[in-house]
């Protein structure tokens, strides 16, 4: 969301162990180290077979597509902006394992959660290379530096902030997992690495001094990191670079915030693209019918991209609908949820680039002081519960029965029709 944007991120993608999800009893203490990774992804591969945790494999990508070990890996999963300060609590870090039982128990599969909190309660960051081990649990990177910076546009360009947010990267990436004994650049569990939520430059509309950032920071990441992916965590903005597709951003003003969808993801090192959903944001904060059929368009036309100029897999790491919108009603965002599942369900029937996506955002019981209006506590809402069920079980199908060379034409096609293009929604 653009009013959780921070000037400095560094997010991961985190893997859930089958273990955990298959579990029973939830020991919030196992969660503590997941925790620790910065803004990310957690995903569960209990959907791709019996496979013990000490024979798992990096997710790869491989053309378009996600992959472990040749099969397919499509993602359904959420976000959970607020992990790291209720984890940093023993009195409320069973919250934290409860939103994961939750969302498992739908089959979702990723969770991105926020990774900053500078110099604030329980903060990861007390001061610029000054870490709290107690609660180390996300990344986050601020501009807190004492120096004398005329904006926030000043990160992505002077030397000292640059350097702060590689020290902070550094340490982030070889820091021994206390659990494990293993350094994060090396642990399976993750699953990739984000630079920055939302990045705007609003001070060059070129987009150069924002690219130019990417390009040092993607770099930077994987020389320190070469086994696991990277991507931007860009809304998704076309700019000047591709002017024959501004027509698909939500506003005028999308295209004078420095980002370059197109250009931006073809640096080298970035390994997956990614977009954000928010038109209550963008266009009006009335419900308007106008908005489904924007979002249909919107993720057919990074799909699109994402195949035909990037060869990259896109991930719709944000989407939702606030409750505080003025018309407002659970069913309107169970139809949205529906536009952006059935959107990329198109996807993967043929095996496009649609790579998944992730709810904004998933609460459990009890935390209503934290919502943000787009709060989705499942065990209070049935009918999304169900669609996002539904959803999962779908993408599962694809991720454990079918590998990549067959391109969905086996055996099984029968039961991918039965499941996949009935229109139980």
């Amino acid at each position: 969301m653009e009013n959780q944007r921070g000037i400095i991120t560094l997010i991961l993608f985190l893997i859930l162990t089958k273990s955990i999800i298959s579990s029973t009893e939830f020991d919030s203490s196992e969660y503590e180290e997941w925790e620790s990774r910065s803004t990310s992804f957690l995903s569960s591969r209990s959907e791709m077979g019996d496979v013990e945790e000490d024979e798992w494999e990096m997710v790869q990508t491989k053309g378009n597509q996600f992959v472990v070990r040749d099969q397919p890996f499509y993602v359904n999963g959420f976000n959970t902006y607020w992990l790291m300060i209720l984890a940093a609590d023993a009195s409320t870090r069973g919250k934290v394992s409860e939103v994961f039982k939750h969302a498992s128990s739908v089959g979702m599969t990723v969770c991105r959660t926020w990774a900053f909190n500078d110099g604030q309660w329980r903060a990861l960051q007390k001061t610029p290379s000054v870490y709290d081990e107690d609660v180390f649990k996300y990344v986050k990177w601020g501009t807190s530096a004492g120096l004398n910076l005329t904006s926030d546009d000043d990160f992505f360009s002077h030397p000292t902030l640059r350097s702060y947010y590689k020290n902070h990267v550094k340490t982030v990436l070889n820091r021994v997992n206390t659990y494990t004994n293993i350094t994060y650049k090396e642990d399976p569990t993750i699953f990739a690495w984000e630079l920055m939520n939302e990045p705007r430059c609003n001070s060059d509309s070129s987009g150069d001094t924002l690219q130019e950032w990417i390009k040092e920071m993607a770099f930077y990441v994987k020389s320190i990191d070469m086994k696991h992916l990277v991507e931007i965590g860009l809304e998704g903005f076309y700019g000047p670079s591709t002017p024959q597709r501004v027509q698909f951003n939500p506003n005028q003003f999308a295209q004078q915030v420095g980002t370059d969808f197109i250009r931006n993801h073809q640096v080298l090192g970035v390994d997956f693209a990614s977009v954000h959903i928010y038109p209550d944001s963008w266009i009006s904060q009335s419900i308007a019918d106008t908005h489904l059929p924007f979002i249909k368009s919107w993720m057919e036309a990074h799909i699109e991209d994402a195949e035909k100029y990037l060869g990259m897999p896109v991930v719709f790491a944000e989407f939702g609908v606030s409750a505080k919108d003025p018309g407002y009603n659970s069913s309107y965002r169970d139809n949205l949820i529906n536009t952006v599942y059935k959107t990329i369900l198109n996807s993967t029937k043929t095996g496009g680039s649609g790579a998944g996506s992730l709810l904004w955002q998933l609460f459990p019981d009890g935390t209503d002081y934290m919502d943000d209006g787009y709060s989705i506590v499942l065990s209070k809402s049935p009918s999304t519960s169900s669609i996002i069920s539904l959803q999962s079980t779908r993408l599962a199908l694809f991720n454990s029965l079918c590998s990549k060379r067959c391109h969905w034409g086996c055996k099984k096609k029968s039961m991918f029709q039965k499941v996949l293009y009935h229109d139980e929604l």
